[in-house]
């Protein structure tokens, strides 16, 4: 690259980034995310290095906040509020402490202490002969925004130092600085409530602890969930502890909130050798933590130590793989899934995220686009954290240049071509086809399933085989399997073979109920499929029933009346009950005995959320409840168990705050078997 060229981009970084900065930091607006922040940072250091000359008085890197918004007094600090370089990997981690030794040889017998970086809003409490008189954010670093009246309603704030007579006395003039932020299970609570109530919903708690700690009227900050951590002393009239780690237990000892995670290290490689695992328990702290901060244990030789820039050399903040990212989406796609439902998934510009660079993403459902009015070409919110499927948050609607395009979701189903279904009432679009192949695996899955046909030995190894080899193509078609078609197959010999030709041919013997059960009728489970065995002799009586017909049965309302005549009404599924009979799978009512009520279940509560691999929503619950389970639709202490599947959504955080457990469509089917073995 030219230096005329490199010119260039550093003047459009520093003034890009100085929106950013405006947007972030003032409006509580943000365009893009931390991690996509730090990099342009990182990349205007770099040229402006290279090109000194550049470097002017309001250069993003000579910056440490914002300026102090107009409607609030302002506030100048005693001392800068500084802020602190970003280290991205243990390379430069080690970078930065290969540059303070040779400063100061004094660095090695340090010793370190690691902090959580919480992902929150700085602020500045000013304690006069022990009394808080004034709260400011942090502003440009060095003039700030007095927002006293706010802070003095977070609860965890000491409004007078001591908080209990009797214990340590603050010194007459004490500033402190802390984070301010909100807990992740506060945040989801915060969110279902609004919603509840109509109102407009938050897409992250840093950004919501922000706008709530800036408000005018201190009455609304009052119904934000608002904490904070403190860990730092700007100024005190008192002499100071002379390591961080002292530092950290007297601000406990005057009543000050102060991490638990904070840890000592008494050596930089003891620093590179914990620093993976604050990356491991990252989920496991309840609230969001973007890196930790590795400072050096002695204060004085810290200060000694001075700065760069405005960086404090004596600190550094290592940050984690970044969770939250913005990019452009390019297009959305629709997969159909095990259970015929129809999912829509964002296709983007590849961003890396979570340590990943990913190109695909969860849109949850069609209404969930509708509702976030998600558009093509919109700049997009991506999250990803742990091991979790990456998900779209919603658009960036401010950034939005008006070559957005609305989206209109497909009415044939992707992979067959047959009209797709939604019955009023229900979220999920369906491609109800019992051919479409997209489905084929789940269909035959379900169709082998112990609650169904039954069929012994024919597990999802050997369904996926099948499938794929083109062998089988519907159901009926397990019954026109000869030996010499499984010998071609991994795995199968003789024997194995001739074992699961045999568990095919027994499965005819099935009850109309179980063969019911095997076609995967949305909404007929266990107790319906009885129901309709018990009504109608065989498949041919049960497809001539109308709509009208089977609403007059008890327990079946329009959705699965409806459900029930649509799917028979399908070609595709006329064809394959067709070639049931003609392959002798054909049992009549007379033939059928329907699963009697149990009880093993009894006094248990369940909860179901998200979307099951065999399950409906409603076959779900058919089984809990014929096995003498109960099931609600919200999760509460008194929830015994959380039944999970794909795409789950707020209900298992919630669960998982209140120590619920969880299970999986086969972990209930295990739960329930096993209790009935139990039971003889």
């Amino acid at each position: 690259m030219t230096d005329n060229a490199e010119i260039d981009e550093l003047l459009k970084l520093q003034k890009d980034i100085n929106v950013h900065f405006y947007r972030y930091h003032v409006l509580d607006q943000p365009l893009i995310s931390d991690y996509e922040y730090d990099i342009l940072i990182k990349r205007l250091r770099e040229l402006e290095a290279r090109h000194p000359e550049m470097v002017t008085a309001d250069s993003p890197t000579q910056r440490i906040g914002a300026l102090a918004a107009d409607r609030f007094q302002k506030v100048t600090h005693p001392a800068p509020i500084l802020s602190l370089a970003n280290a991205f990997s243990n390379a430069d981690l080690t970078a930065w402490y290969d540059r303070i030794v040779k400063l100061d040889p004094k660095v090695a017998k340090s010793g370190y202490v690691l902090e959580p970086k919480i992902d929150g809003l700085t602020v500045v409490l000013r304690y006069e002969n022990g009394i808080l008189v004034q709260g400011a954010t942090r502003g440009d670093g060095e003039i700030g925004e007095d927002v006293t009246s706010n802070v003095r309603t977070i609860k965890s704030i000491p409004l007078k130092i001591p908080v209990i007579e009797g214990s340590i006395q603050a010194p007459e003039l004490l500033i402190v600085r802390g984070e301010v932020f909100i807990l992740r299970d506060d945040f989801v609570k915060l969110n279902q409530k609004l919603e509840e109530n109509g109102e407009k919903t938050y897409q992250n708690p840093r950004n919501t602890a922000a706008g709530s700690l800036r408000q005018l009227d201190s009455s609304l900050t009052r119904t934000r969930p608002l904490t904070i951590l403190i860990y730092a002393i700007v100024q005190s009239s008192d002499p100071l502890p002379e390591t961080q780690w002292d530092l950290i237990s007297y601000l406990r000892d005057l009543g000050f909130p102060v991490s638990d995670l904070i840890e000592r290290a008494d050596s930089f490689h003891e620093v590179l050798k914990n620093t993976p695992r604050w990356i491991e328990r990252r989920d496991s702290i309840p609230y969001e933590v973007d890196g930790v901060v590795i400072k050096l244990n002695d204060l004085r030789v810290a200060e000694e130590l001075g700065f760069v820039g405005k960086d404090p050399r004596g600190a550094i903040a290592l940050k984690y793989p970044a969770r939250e990212v913005t990019t452009i989406l390019k297009d959305i796609g629709v997969n159909v899934g095990r259970t015929g439902v129809l999912t829509p998934y964002a296709i983007f510009e590849p961003v890396e995220v979570g340590g990943v660079t990913v190109s695909k993403a969860t849109l949850h459902n069609f209404d969930f686009i509708a509702d976030k009015d998600i558009r093509i070409l919109d700049r997009v919110l991506i999250k990803r954290a742990g091991d979790v499927i990456p998900y779209v948050i919603g658009p960036i609607t401010e950034a939005r240049t008006g070559l957005e395009m609305p989206w209109q979701m497909p009415k044939t189903c992707p992979s067959c071509g047959q009209e797709v279904e939604h019955l009023a009432g229900e979220v999920a679009w369906y491609c109800v086809n019992g051919a479409c192949p997209a489905q084929l695996v789940r269909n035959l899955e379900h169709f082998v399933s112990r609650g169904a046909m039954d069929i012994v030995g024919m597990g999802i190894k050997i369904v996926e085989q099948l499938a794929e080899t083109g062998i089988v193509k519907d159901v009926a078609d397990l019954y026109r399997l000869k030996k010499e078609d499984l010998l071609g197959l991994e795995g199968y010999k003789d024997k194995k073979a001739d074992n699961l030709i045999e568990g095919i041919q027994a499965s005819k013997n099935q009850s109309l109920a179980r063969l019911i059960i095997g076609l995967g009728i949305r909404g007929v489970g266990e107790v319906a499929a009885a129901d309709l065995a018990n009504k109608f002799n065989d498949l041919s009586e049960l497809a001539s029933a109308s709509s009208l017909q089977l609403q007059q049965m008890e327990g079946f309302g329009p959705n699965t009346a409806d459900a029930i005549v649509d799917w028979f009404a399908r070609p595709a599924n006329q064809a394959l009950v067709a070639k049931l009979k003609e392959v002798g799978v054909w049992p009549l009512a007379s033939q059928s005995s329907g699963p009697a009520k149990r009880w093993y279940l009894d006094g248990k509560t369940f909860v179901i959320t998200g979307t099951l691999p065999t399950l409906s929503r409603d076959q779900a619950k058919e089984l809990i409840e014929i096995n003498g389970g109960k099931v609600t639709d919200s999760v509460s202490k008194k929830t015994d168990y959380l039944v999970v599947g794909e795409s789950a959504g707020s209900k298992l955080d919630k669960a998982i705050s209140l120590g619920v457990s969880q299970l999986s469509e086969e972990a209930l089917r295990e739960l329930i078997a096993e209790l009935e073995k139990s039971n003889g």
